[in-house]
């Protein structure tokens, strides 16, 4: 029997059984779903994690010069004491920094952790809890943040001191009517009065986290409100991506002059991305990955016994026409081979079920979240090469009882 002639005689039974197929499917098209689906949604978190975090945090084609790494995980005391021991990253490393990056794009000095809390006040309105920062004026530029009204941080702000700010989106538009409406306005912040010059664009949330509750300040004014930070960081962003590791190897080189550290001294210093965060966040992902074959595992084998259970049934319901087969002509591997194309299909339009409902639920994760949940090619052709290997697997044993019948025997069967 050709195997285009078992192919359609499989489709024939399944359709003439239609409701018994799909629950025999369903241990498969549970697991095949949710193989598919998870894969979509991790593999779309980490690209999102990965294309937005780095660049909320450290900006797009940049990377900074700290006190301590940009990491997330535990840290023992001696490690955690070390790190306190290493000198603040001060406005007069930039010099050498700049000099060592003529080709970078942007070099900015920022405030770094903590970073002070305060209620800002406009009349009858607070808002409570707002993170203040300083900076210097190249800091939008690196971070990629856009003013939406009125103008940026100056050097001549920074150089005087200058007692105004620049709000995130968010503060902007619970103080006033309209973001827009804040330029020119006088504002408290804690216990200071500045004036509002400008508005940064709406950056909006990653991973449930605004980063639009700001209020930005001139780095000279932040420090003569706050003092200096425990972790003042230096931002460098360049023009390309491939210049990255190069000006953070010629940046290290920089600090290290800057610190006067000799040859033999370990760096008091860190020159990092987003990678650590990023790296730490793929940690987790992996673990996820690594229980998603148990699962699958599981829902597969119990999907396969089943498929199993319902071939030696139709073996049972059919043996009078394996006789009549037998009789007329057909041999034990034209048997064998009928039974096994009907497992191999039943199981195989179990994995394109799974297949169809998996890229449905990260369609519909996609449209609900900001999750670019696709699926991915390798978990398509795994979900229907999963469905035709647990068909061959569980229709062998069926097929080879129904082409041992006794055509005799078989044509005696009521």
């Amino acid at each position: 029997m050709p195997w285009i002639e078992g192919l359609r005689l499989a489709l024939q039974t399944i359709a003439a059984h239609k409701l018994r197929s799909f629950f025999t499917l369903l241990g498969i098209i549970v697991s095949v779903t949710f193989l598919v689906a998870v894969v979509a949604i991790i593999s779309g978190m980490n690209a999102y994690v990965r294309d937005n975090l780095a660049g909320a945090i450290v900006g797009t084609n940049a990377f900074q010069v700290r006190r301590d790494p940009i990491s997330i995980g535990l840290i023992d005391d001696e490690d955690w004491r070390t790190l306190q021991r290493r000198p603040i990253i001060a406005p007069e490393d930039v010099p050498y920094i700049e000099h060592a990056l003529p080709d970078a794009q942007a070099i900015a000095l920022q405030s770094g952790w903590p970073a002070p809390m305060a209620e800002v006040r406009w009349r009858g309105t607070t808002v409570g809890d707002v993170v203040v920062f300083g900076v210097t004026t190249p800091f939008l530029l690196v971070q990629d943040y856009q003013v939406h009204a009125g103008v940026a941080i100056t050097d001549v702000d920074v150089r005087e001191r200058r007692l105004v700010a620049v709000l995130g989106w968010d503060v902007a538009e619970k103080l006033f009517p309209t973001p827009a409406q804040a330029v020119g306005q006088e504002i408290r912040v804690g216990r200071a009065r500045v004036e509002v010059i400008g508005i940064i664009a709406k950056k909006g949330t990653v991973l449930g986290q605004s980063w639009d509750g700001f209020v930005m300040l001139p780095f000279s004014t932040f420090e003569s409100f706050y003092g200096r930070r425990q972790t003042t960081v230096i931002s460098v962003k360049m023009a390309r991506a491939d210049q990255v590791a190069d000006g953070m190897t010629r940046a290290e080189e920089a600090m290290r002059i800057a610190h006067r550290l000799r040859p033999e001294q370990p760096n008091d210093f860190e020159v990092d991305t987003a990678a650590g965060l990023i790296s730490f966040w793929e940690s987790l992902t992996r673990v996820i990955f690594a229980v998603i074959p148990a699962v699958v595992a599981i829902g597969i084998v119990v999907g396969g016994i089943v498929i199993m259970n319902i071939m030696l049934m139709a073996v049972r319901e059919r043996t009078r026409e394996i006789g009549i087969r037998k009789s007329l002509g057909a041999r034990r591997r034209d048997i064998r081979r009928q039974f096994l194309a009907e497992s191999v299909t039943l199981a195989t339009l179990g994995g394109l079920l799974g297949l169809t409902a998996g890229w449905s639920l990260a369609q519909l994760v996609r449209l609900a979240t900001p999750l670019p949940a696709i699926v991915t090619p390798w978990s398509a052709v795994l979900a229907v090469t999963l469905g035709a290997v647990v068909g061959v697997l569980f229709g062998v044993y069926p097929a080879d009882r129904a082409s041992r019948l006794d055509p005799i025997t078989a044509l005696r069967q009521e």
